[in-house]
């Protein structure tokens, strides 16, 4: 369930599920420090992606909904 979630809405923004991962736990709290490790450029790239990609409320709802 958890991981549809992360790629369907990866999907509809044409990205990767740990970059919107990633971007709604920024979302999520101000407070919020991500230190993501990586181990290959594609995995920095990603992480970069994350940072800047702005879920909807549509996108944040669901990614809520599942960290029940």
């Amino acid at each position: 369930m958890q991981s549809d979630t992360l790629s369907s809405v990866a999907a509809r923004l044409d990205s990767t599920p740990m970059s919107v991962a990633l971007a709604w736990l920024l979302q999520r709290s101000p407070n919020i420090l991500l230190i993501p490790g990586t181990s290959s450029v594609k995995h920095l790239r990603e992480n970069v992606a994350g940072a800047g990609l702005q879920l909807s409320d549509d996108a944040l709802g669901k990614l809520n909904a599942i960290a029940l």
